[in-house]
């Protein structure tokens, strides 16, 4: 996949923002006061570091090709998955049925996803293991909190795992007259949804006034999200030389992936609203856990994925 020029373009451009916001960085620590470190400049520096990694991840696993970027999104389901089922308060008697969730049931989705098994990827979650999950449960004899023990395992799966899934299914998609082309359609997807959450951020912190959930997120403003994502739109039409889209395809597809990626992050933090929490969990330095960095992904991800091979397959 890296052999294609204009996808090696995508990852040079990333590249070349990430230097620069490396750059900037410094420039920041250098002028701070002696002694007087600021926890913005140490947040952002810690962003940055942890985003050059992840991109050298999403590199190496698109260079080693389908079955790479499978696994690498197989194994960001099950440390979400983890991270989410944590949160949740389990008995004895789940224990089993999240067994099958973790060591069954999602490896099973991803081996469907690498096989490009549409027919049953696509329903395998939503129907059989939703199906599973309950019954599992009730064979082991627990019926307190029965109902919403086996709502959570499955929500945990349909978010983490399902969702999820078709980001590496992307690249299963056979679209006529773009051959090769689908490692820029994943690259061009995750630009997309993550460039929202920053520019939002941005377009907050500089302009932002009214809150949209003051509850759920506190630092999400009404000038923040249109600011964020009229500007992450305006890239996505600027990126239309990379997917099989016209420009103002390209515009329109990115706005879905905006508003689908808003409305992740907002219901994944009132889950973490819910449980008491800030962050699903710590692994990833300045950005808190794998499900807080994939938030916006796991609703846009489906959503983008069935209108792409409706419209182009």
């Amino acid at each position: 996949m890296l052999n294609d020029r204009l996808t090696l373009s995508l990852l040079g451009g990333i590249g070349a923002l990430l230097a620069l916001a490396s750059v900037v960085t410094a420039v920041l620590k250098s002028r701070q006061p002696a002694g007087q470190p600021s926890n913005v400049v140490a947040n952002l520096d810690a962003r940055v570091r942890a985003w050059w990694a992840m991109v050298a991840i999403v590199a190496v696993a698109l260079a080693i090709g389908e079955i790479g970027t499978v696994v690498l999104f197989g194994l960001l389901s099950f440390f979400a998955l983890r991270e989410f089922i944590t949160l949740a308060p389990t008995r004895a008697a789940d224990h089993r049925t999240l067994f099958w969730a973790f060591f069954v049931i999602t490896p099973v989705q991803y081996v469907l996803v690498a096989r490009d098994w549409y027919g049953l990827f696509s329903i395998f979650i939503p129907v059989y293991a939703f199906l599973f999950v309950p019954i599992r449960s009730a064979l082991a004899g627990e019926t307190a909190d029965f109902l919403a023990r086996t709502a959570r395992t499955q929500w945990a799966l349909m978010v983490c795992v399902y969702c999820v899934s078709h980001v590496p299914a992307l690249l299963m998609l056979q679209i006529p007259n773009f051959e090769n082309g689908n490692a820029r359609l994943l690259l061009f997807f995750l630009i997309i949804v993550q460039l929202s959450d920053v520019l939002q951020y941005v377009w907050g912190k500089l302009c932002g006034r009214r809150k949209i959930a003051p509850v759920l997120s506190p630092s999400k403003t009404w000038e923040g999200f249109v600011g964020g994502v009229l500007s992450a739109s305006a890239v996505g039409a600027a990126l239309w030389w990379a997917t099989p889209f016209a420009p103002w395809q390209a515009a329109l597809f990115s706005l879905g992936i905006t508003l689908m990626g808003f409305f992740g992050g907002l219901v994944m933090s009132a889950i973490k609203r819910d449980r008491g929490v800030k962050d699903y969990g710590n692994l990833i330095a300045g950005h808190g856990g794998v499900m807080d960095r994939i938030d916006s992904i796991c609703f846009a991800a489906p959503v983008f994925f069935h209108v792409v091979r409706y419209c182009y397959t």
